[in-house]
Order: structure tokens, then sequence, then C-alpha cells
């Protein structure tokens, strides 16, 4: 056997360990192995296969430079995997004004310049009232209705219990008919 192989062989913890003592190539094959559970986690949570690309890659480098904060007592991929969901609520935080701008695509399927402007003024008005929810609440709404999640798919996401999102589904929703009043 080459020294390779016996690597591939080794724990995620004594990979990390070999790495952190210099060993390059203990990296490169912590990388080859979560490569694709990585990015098919990302690709679940967020749906979109460049975008999941970005987060892959952005996670791995977190990984790499963070490794050496890294508690080897603990489990290195329930640690990579933290990284990875984090990543992803971090997205789908930083795409909820684009949900907003997404749906001026349905004011431009309306016929006259009149009913494009009334829809535009409609997804601005939304807009503002998303903005003026609480975090939580608004977490939910968008991972509900920009990416169609089950209630119990966003329960995971923001690691809740599933009464608690839609507790908060509903008082996102009050609270957005209130700003809209």
């Amino acid at each position: 056997m080459n020294s390779k192989t016996n690597m591939q062989d080794l724990s995620d913890e004594q990979l990390v360990a070999n790495y952190l003592k210099g060993n390059e190539q203990a990296l490169e094959i912590l990388v080859k192995r979560y490569l694709k559970p990585i990015y098919s986690f990302i690709y679940k949570n967020i749906g979109n296969s460049p975008e999941a690309e970005n987060i892959t890659q952005g996670v791995f480098i977190k990984v790499w430079k963070n490794l050496k904060k890294f508690n080897q007592q603990k489990s290195f991929k329930s640690w990579m995997f933290t990284i990875a969901k984090n990543s992803c609520i971090d997205f789908l935080r930083e795409k909820r004004p684009l949900t907003i701008d997404g749906l001026e695509q349905l004011a431009d399927l309306n016929n006259t310049p009149e009913q494009k402007i009334q829809a535009k003024q409609e997804v601005y008005s939304l807009a503002l009232a998303l903005a003026k929810i609480s975090p939580k609440y608004k977490q939910v709404i968008i991972l509900r209705y920009q990416y169609n999640f089950t209630f119990q798919k966003i329960a995971q996401q923001l690691n809740a219990p599933l009464n608690t999102v839609k507790s908060w589904h509903r008082r996102g929703l009050a609270n957005l008919k209130e700003q809209l009043v």
C-alpha cells in the first residue's frame, strides 16, 4: 500500500491532526471525502445549482481558514455540516431582498403600463413591510414562500421545534398584514 491509500483509511480526526502537523495531503483527502455530501446538503437547502456550488466552495474555504480552531475532541463531520448549515442560512438571509425583486417579474406579465406600475408599487410595499418584521418571522416567510420549504424542513433548517416555526409563520403573516394596512 502506498502512503496515499493509507491516508485515505484514516479517520477525519486523524486527517485533521495530520494536516495541522503540516501534511497538506490530509486536507485534500478531507475535501474529496466531503465535497459531494456537502454540496448535496447545500443544494437540498437552497436548490440553486450555481449558488450551491459557490456556497460549497465558501464552506471549504471557511473550513480551511478555521481548521486550527477546530476542537479535535468533537466530530469533524458535524462541525463541517454546521458550517454548511450556517452558510445556507446566511445565503438565505442575503437573498431576502431578491425575493421581493423576483416578484417584479409578475408585474411584467400584466398587459397595460398602469397594471405594471400598480404591481411594482405593491411589490415595493411588500418589501418595506417585510423589512419591518422580526428577522425570525421574515426568515420563515422567505423559506416558506420563496423556496417552498415545508414547515418540517424550515424547522430542521432553523433548528427549531415544528410548532414554533408554525407560530412564527402565523405571527409573521399577521405582522406583514399590519404593516400593509
